[in-house]
């Protein structure tokens, strides 16, 4: 295991339900699938900290960094990652066009050695500067990304690495070339459709909307594996599928209408002006609020599949979390854990050692407070007007909690992922004991007191 290379793919906004590998046979993604055949497909693997950035805190530590931190730097006191492969005496390598991570003093470039930022995801002037450039499909970013990866590849395959790759895309804006999309919605005509963050409904969208951002989204996951077979490509043609383990998964997923939502948050004006309205009257992204915002399942539920040399494949049902990345990869690697990490090894479950590594996980934003103004999304601060709330996540139950209070909801998700009808009202008991097993869990977190004591009620 120690002589391992090593390379974690994390794709933004990739929802698993929109894998040939879980269920869904309108998605072109042959790559993902070959993949998928000779890797381990965990099924009931989940989001931990939400969104983007809180995340990759989550992957760069393997701790439940929504506990205690915002969508914010990663603090100097963390111990990463990368810095443990680095001390390991691996190259460590990030290729990255995701935003946020380097801007600003963000530092989640730290402990890596060599760190490669493809500019122009970021809505405004970057991003039309960029998009004006482009002459062929190499010019999209998530081909960029792969790109420079393939070429790494081809500079250091003769060295022992951890090559760590994030692409935005399937995010929004979703403009992948037109070729990807067409299959999708044969008279696309080169609309593209910005989410509006709150009830599409409400805000004047159609079906046609939805329907064609979907065939976007789509044409851009289409898009990433194509790119991502060409990768592997190089991976097995340099023989170093022979020795790398290889693992692609993602942060969290979208609504494209589920739940009536459009977005990922629910976000508004003063004055719950519409999206375009709020521009109009010479608003910023800033000066909004934001709302009570669920985590179902189209968000927190997430692909992974782990590709291990002479480990074969297979399914694995055991509960597992973003997090849970960490100290897998550190074993891996033959590299020592860090006493900080709070997360557990997944290696346990692809030997077939223990079917199970915990009773429940958890799904968050950061734990927040009325009024609190927090960056989430895209960087921009938002009062908070409503709480939104914490998803606990069982084998049977999905419970939905914020603070005391607040509403609760409570799902059977083993016959209802949907989340369709809501029963807390009659399994009362239930809610209880996920309730407690969840503040127990977040005093085990060193959750601080300003954050925990407002939720140790229902």
């Amino acid at each position: 295991m120690s002589e391992l290379n090593i390379v974690l793919i994390v794709s933004d906004t990739f929802r698993r339900d929109h894998l040939p590998c879980y269920g869904n046979t309108r998605i072109h993604a042959p790559n993902l699938s070959a993949f998928a055949g000779r890797s381990y497909i965990f099924d009931n693997f989940h989001a931990a900290s939400f969104p983007t950035v809180p995340a990759r805190a989550d992957i760069m530590t393997g701790r439940y960094t929504f506990t205690y931190l915002d969508w914010a730097p990663l603090p100097q006191k963390e111990i990463t990652l990368a810095d443990r492969l680095s001390a390991a005496g691996m190259l460590t390598t990030a290729i990255a066009d995701t935003p946020f991570l380097i801007r600003n003093g963000y530092g989640y470039d730290r402990g890596f050695q060599d760190f490669f930022w493809i500019r122009g995801q970021r809505s405004g002037p970057e991003h039309t500067d960029v998009a004006s450039l482009r002459k062929s499909e190499e010019d999209y970013f998530a081909p960029r990304t792969f790109k420079t990866a393939i070429d790494w590849l081809d500079r250091h395959h003769d060295e022992r690495f951890f090559l760590y790759i994030d692409t935005w895309d399937p995010h929004e804006p979703w403009d992948p070339p037109e070729h990807y999309i067409k299959p999708y919605f044969p008279e696309y005509d080169g609309e593209i459709i910005t989410p509006n963050y709150w009830y599409w409904k409400e805000d004047g969208y159609t079906e046609r909307d939805l329907e064609i951002a979907r065939a976007c989204y789509c044409g851009e996951i289409t898009m990433i594996d194509h790119w991502f077979g060409l990768f592997l490509e190089r991976l097995e043609t340099l023989g170093l599928l022979e020795n790398t383990a290889v693992m692609f998964t993602s942060d969290h997923g979208f609504y494209f209408g589920e739940h009536d939502m459009f977005g990922k948050k629910r976000f508004r004006w003063p004055g719950n002006l519409r999206f375009e309205e709020g521009f109009t009257k010479g608003y910023k992204v800033g000066d909004q609020f934001s709302y009570r915002s669920p985590l179902h399942r189209e968000l927190s539920h997430i692909p992974l599949l782990v590709h291990i040399p002479g480990g074969g494949q297979g399914r694995i049902n055991g509960l597992a979390s973003l997090p849970d990345l960490t100290p897998t990869i550190l074993e891996l690697a033959g590299a020592p854990i860090p006493p900080t990490v709070q997360s557990r090894s997944l290696l346990p479950l692809i030997n077939g050692k223990t079917d199970r590594i915990h009773d429940f996980v958890v799904t968050s934003s950061p734990l927040e407070t009325v009024g609190d103004y927090q960056k989430v999304v895209d960087d921009q601060p938002r009062k908070v007007i409503e709480l939104s709330p914490s998803t606990v996540i069982t084998e049977e139950w999905d419970l939905f909690y914020s603070a005391a209070g607040e509403p609760v909801e409570l799902y059977r998700a083993k016959t209802d992922p949907g989340h369709g009808v809501n029963m807390a009202g009659e399994n009362n008991e239930v809610v209880k004991k996920l309730h407690a097993d969840f503040i127990q869990w977040l005093t085990e977190m060193g959750t601080p007191s300003q954050r925990l004591t407002p939720r140790l009620q229902l």
